[in-house]
C-alpha cells in the first residue's frame, strides 16, 4: 500500500501568510505542517509516499524533505498544474505511482493523532472498496461534509455543508482507496466550483455499497482559517507537552 499527501491549492484564506510560501510549510508549534502527515504515514507502516503540489511549491518541498531519508520514507513528487482542479484531480496524479496498489490519501493540512496502522492493515486484507474517516463535531459538522453511517460503519450518505445535518460526523481529509479509484475519477465531471469533488468520488463507492467510515478522536483542519491554524498550534503544543503527540 502506498501513500499520497495532497499539498497543493492557493490557500487564499490564509493570505498574506501564504503569499510567498505553501500553507503546508507553515509552522504547527515546533515543525512544518507537512511533517505531521509524513509522520502519520510512517506510523501507519507506509514506506513510499507521493506529495502533490503546485509547480511553484514542489521545489520548496523537495528542498526541505529531500528524498524522505529523515523519515525513513521514499518520497516522490507530482505537479498539479491546475490549483483549482480539486482533491480528486490531485489524487489522479498518483495513478502511475500507485501501480494498481491500494492508497492512503491525506490532505496535508489535516492534523490528527490517530494511529492509522490498524485501519491500513484491515484495508489491506479487503479485496476492494474505500474507507473514509470522520470525527464527531456536534453542531459544527454542518461546516464540513457530513457522513451518515449504519451500525456496521457502512456509509449511507455524504452531504456537503448541509443545512440540516443527518449526523454529527464530519468528514476529515483521510481516505483509503482500492485500485479502482483512478477509473472512477475518470467518470467524474467538474462541479459548479469547477472542481473534481472528492465527495462525488466517494459517492461512487457508496453507491456500489463498499464505502465505510471509521471514527477518529481528534482532528484539526489547520488550513481553513487563521482561527483553525491558531487552534492547531495551541492544541498541538499542549499535546506535545503532555506527551500525547
Amino acid at each position: 500500500m502506498k501513500g499520497v499527501i495532497l499539498a497543493g491549492g492557493l490557500a487564499t484564506r490564509l493570505r498574506p501568510l501564504t503569499l510567498v510560501t505553501n500553507k503546508h510549510l507553515l509552522p504547527i508549534y515546533n515543525k512544518p505542517m507537512i511533517y505531521y502527515s509524513l509522520e502519520a504515514m510512517v506510523k501507519s507502516g507506509i514506506k513510499e509516499v507521493l506529495i502533490t503540489s503546485s509547480p511553484e511549491a514542489v521545489g520548496q518541498f523537495a528542498g526541505l524533505l529531500k528524498g524522505g531519508e529523515d523519515f525513513g520514507l521514499t518520497l516522490y513528487y507530482a505537479i498539479q498544474k491546475n490549483p483549482k482542479g480539486g482533491i480528486a484531480d490531485a489524487i489522479s496524479l498518483a495513478r502511475d505511482f500507485a501501480n494498481n496498489e491500494k492508497i492512503l490519501v491525506l490532505l496535508g493540512d489535516n492534523i490528527f493523532s490517530y494511529d492509522l496502522r490498524p485501519s491500513v492493515d484491515r484495508f489491506e486484507s479487503r479485496e476492494e472498496g474505500a474507507v473514509i474517516f470522520g470525527v464527531h463535531k456536534d453542531t459544527e459538522s454542518r461546516q464540513y461534509g457530513v457522513i451518515e453511517i449504519d451500525e456496521s460503519g457502512k456509509v449511507i450518505s455524504i452531504e456537503e455543508k448541509p443545512e440540516y445535518p443527518k449526523s454529527d460526523i464530519a468528514q476529515t481529509g483521510i481516505y483509503m482507496y482500492d485500485h479502482h479509484v483512478f477509473a472512477y475519477i475518470q467518470q467524474l465531471t467538474p462541479s459548479q466550483r469547477g472542481e473534481l469533488e472528492v465527495t462525488d468520488l466517494n459517492n461512487i463507492y457508496k453507491n456500489k455499497g463498499n464505502l465505510y467510515c471509521e471514527i477518529i478522536d481528534w482532528w484539526v483542519d489547520a488550513g481553513t482559517s487563521y482561527d483553525e491554524l491558531l487552534r492547531a498550534n495551541n492544541e498541538v503544543a499542549q499535546m506535545v507537552k503532555e506527551g500525547k503527540l
